[in-house]
């Protein structure tokens, strides 16, 4: 068997992503084989094709962390061919070819049959719509409610942070989204904000209070640093913020207070790693209750052959939302 795959490989300092094609060897081990419809452009794929990214384990590798499409074949009772799924986080695009190929194949604990959804619009959440899904779940599921106040979204134009706008405004919270692109506000508003805000600290220089003036009932941060510190030290008594991002860096220069005074929770989000019967039941309630409400108008779309011009924009900040990456007939 032969197929079209976007590779990456080491190339002297540097690291180059290209078409190929290549054999069964680049399917990787599993137990279902799919033929992949649509991947996605994530900020942790830019990390693969970037030298001392520090998430690839060894090249070369098909990156795409996502991938969505139908199973062409399966030895696992579970999966027939026609079942149309996705897959996403565990290995894939980082230590298993991932979704930058016509074809991949995946341990059948790592998929997700689709109930609701099509493979594009499973594509156009990924990783970052289903880490957004997991971050306002948390929150729900930690006791807030729409009548406890505003909730916060940082990184708001990003992949977590437009369907998290999208999914809190559906549930009937008042969401104020903070972004650093002074053009995103028609974006955001009609995803839902109510308000919208610049990044934080609004003065990067200011120094941080351990506690201020008590402002949000939740938060979903996707940015880390400094900006999660000032969040929590504004998350009124009892409240809770989603954490899954370092955009803005992994130091957070915070202290016990809002923890130990005002009884915040820091809710920590992996969605790499989450158990499978989790993830499909989450899966499942993006197809239904939790189904965004501006899925078309969140998602961009391009081919998969040019996914390294997307990747660019990503790690510059020129980016927003999401961007779904058509693979079948695309190579």
């Amino acid at each position: 068997m032969q197929f079209w795959a976007m590779v990456a490989r080491e190339a002297g300092d540097d690291v180059v992503l290209a078409r190929e094609k290549v054999g069964d060897d680049f399917l990787g081990t599993g137990t279902v084989t799919i033929k992949v419809h649509y991947s996605s452009a994530n900020y942790k794929d830019g990390l693969a094709v970037t030298r001392g990214g520090g998430v690839v384990r060894e090249y070369p590798i098909v990156p795409g962390i996502d991938l969505s499409g139908e199973v062409v074949e399966s030895q696992d009772p579970q999966f027939a061919p026609g079942d149309l799924v996705i897959a996403h986080g565990y290995d894939i695009g980082v230590a298993h070819h991932g979704g930058y190929a016509e074809y991949a194949r995946v341990p059948a604990g790592w998929v997700v049959k689709l109930d609701g959804l099509t493979p594009r619009d499973a594509a156009t959440l990924g990783t970052a719509g289903f880490t957004a899904a997991m971050s306002v779940a948390a929150l729900l599921d930690h006791g807030l409610t729409p009548e406890a106040g505003p909730v916060l979204v940082t990184g708001a134009t990003g992949g977590v942070g437009t369907v998290a706008v999208d999914l809190l405004a559906g549930l009937g919270f008042e969401v104020v989204a903070s972004t650093g692109k002074s053009d995103a506000g028609d974006l955001l508003t009609e995803l839902g904000a109510s308000r919208v805000i610049g990044r934080l600290p609004e003065d990067p220089d200011a120094k941080l209070r351990p506690l201020g003036k008590a402002v949000w009932a939740g938060a979903v941060d996707s940015v880390g640093g400094t900006s999660l510190a000032w969040v929590l030290s504004a998350v009124k008594y009892g409240g809770a913020v989603a954490a899954s991002g370092l955009t803005g860096g992994a130091a957070v220069p915070t202290t016990v207070l809002p923890f130990i005074l005002r009884g915040v929770s820091l809710l920590g989000i992996d969605s790499v790693q989450f158990p499978i019967a989790r993830r499909r039941a989450l899966w499942t309630r993006l197809g239904a209750d939790l189904k965004p409400r501006h899925l078309d108008r969140l998602a961009n779309e391009a081919p998969v052959t040019e996914v390294a011009a997307v990747l660019r924009d990503i790690h510059s900040g020129k980016h927003s939302g999401r961007t779904v990456l058509r693979v079948a007939g695309a190579f």
